[in-house]
């Protein structure tokens, strides 16, 4: 019967590339252009902030910013840099409803993040506030992280982490200015603070630009005893490899 359902939705819905809309074999992937065209982020990379290095300086190394500027967080991974066919793939999703992106999305997440999601005790997404979730109609973080827990196996926590001020939007604005708009923007609800303390967590983002946003949930994690975070995203912006 599930074969049968899926033979009719192709009849009807040919599988097409994700990115450019090419006849492709199968539902929910890419063409070999557009996968060709995806810079992935593999190793080797900062172990913490997961830039990407142009040679291998050896396990566990970090970069300077890393040193210069630890961040709250404990780990930063990604899937690909934010530009070409991930970026047209984040717009897809978070503009244009295209919900149907984030099995696949997520399948890569779950790839870039595996070790870590393998260890954490649970999922998180950055949470929207609820007037823009209103507006939005839904969250495009929640729909990755969603799907990333239900292909890992973990749970995901979908009302732990609270989006308490409504800010700007961040696009547009200057590091500073993104710092200042997401301050204080963050809590763990009441009386699910069982969630957070002493776990190990996963917190999904779309796309990692500065990370002001996911520093600041990362800080409301930590106030209501997070043990280790690691922020986990579709995509982030990099100039190129350090």
């Amino acid at each position: 019967m599930i074969r049968l359902a899926g033979l009719l939705r192709d009849i009807v819905y040919p599988p097409a590339c994700s990115g450019c809309g090419m006849r492709t074999a199968r539902q929910g992937g890419l063409c070999v252009t557009c996968w060709c065209s995806v810079r992935f982020i593999d190793r080797p990379y900062c172990e913490v902030l997961g830039l990407p290095f142009s040679y291998d300086p050896g396990p566990g190394m970090l970069c300077a910013e890393a040193i210069a500027h630890p961040p709250v967080f404990d780990r930063l991974r990604s899937v690909a840099v934010h530009d070409g066919v991930a970026r047209d793939l984040v717009h897809s999703l978070k503009y244009s409803d295209r919900t149907d992106l984030a099995p696949m999305m997520a399948g890569w997440m779950l790839r870039a993040g595996q070790a870590d999601i393998a260890a954490c005790d649970a999922i998180l997404a950055v949470p929207l506030h609820p007037l823009r979730l209103i507006q939005r109609k839904f969250n495009q973080s929640a729909e990755l992280g969603r799907h990333l827990a239900r292909q890992a196996g973990k749970p995901f926590l979908p009302a732990t982490l609270l989006r308490v001020k409504r800010t700007a939007q961040q696009v547009g604005l200057s590091a500073n200015a993104r710092e200042d708009n997401v301050r204080g923007a963050f809590r763990v609800a009441e009386r699910r603070q069982s969630d957070v303390f002493g776990r190990r967590l996963v917190l999904v983002d779309d796309v990692y630009t500065t990370g002001a946003t996911v520093t600041a949930a990362t800080r409301a994690l930590k106030r209501a005893g997070a043990a280790d975070v690691t922020v986990l995203t579709f995509a982030r912006a990099i100039a190129g490899p350090i």
